[in-house]
């Protein structure tokens, strides 16, 4: 499918999700980089035990979980010795919310990962402030704009770019996210019109940075490959 995905479909990167479930081997990225052409990109979604699974059960308070940094990293040296890593992004999860013991985790997590490029994906809309911002651009780590249902809950979509890197992320906008399973809560095919108002913006944080990625993960029933292909034909006729 790797070689389908790049030279049948066209596309120039790849988000890889299932680092998220299971931290991976080099073996893994080894045979992906032999299977992609030289300047295809992979952004590769940190393990859970890095965003999600990070407490003590007992106490509440963030582990130190230094190793499964190390094992994450150690594991994508292929992509990074040939020159395939595009960034590594953190997602993290609703209930992480702003305060100071998160933010001191945030930066370790920067200083963890230590050279490689970082984008971080809030889910929690109380990060969308100005302080967020700033935190960002003062570690060099790129905000992940999201586009997702219009609920009160889930982070409103706001283009901006915090480091050298842009990242846009369409999850759809199924009204019924907190409602479904999570194998369909991506059930959403953009329109052509919606996919058009994305554009301006996507132009803007291209200008303002070296590198701007944008990924579909609207995957239910294909939608996320047959929109990312539609803005692709868009854009080029900008």
């Amino acid at each position: 499918m790797l070689p389908f995905y790049e030279k049948e479909l066209g596309f120039k990167a790849l988000e890889v999700n299932f680092t998220y479930y299971t931290l991976p081997s080099q073996k893994s990225f080894t045979a992906m980089v032999k299977k992609t052409s030289k300047d295809f990109e992979f952004v590769v979604k940190s393990f859970k035990g890095m965003t999600h699974e990070i407490r003590d059960q007992g106490s509440g308070e963030i582990s130190e979980n230094q190793e499964i940094f190390k094992k994450f990293k150690y594991s994508l040296l292929p992509l990074k010795e040939e020159g395939k890593l595009a960034c590594v992004l953190a997602q993290f999860p609703y209930g992480f919310f702003p305060n100071s013991a998160n933010l001191s985790y945030l930066k370790r997590f920067k200083e963890e990962m230590e050279e490689i490029p970082l984008v971080f994906e809030f889910r929690n809309r109380m990060w969308l402030r100005e302080e967020t911002f700033r935190f960002l651009e003062r570690n060099r780590i790129g905000f992940c704009v999201v586009d997702e249902p219009k609920l009160p809950k889930l982070m409103p979509y706001l283009p901006r770019a915090t480091s050298e890197i842009g990242y846009f992320r369409f999850h759809g906008r199924n009204p019924n996210w907190f409602n479904v399973p999570t194998s369909v809560r991506y059930d959403y095919l953009y329109s052509e019109k919606e996919l058009k108002e994305f554009i301006p913006d996507i132009q803007e944080i291209s200008q303002k940075t070296t590198k701007t990625l944008v990924f579909f993960n609207n995957c239910h029933a294909g939608s996320a490959a047959k929109n990312a292909i539609q803005l692709a034909k868009l854009l080029l006729q900008e």
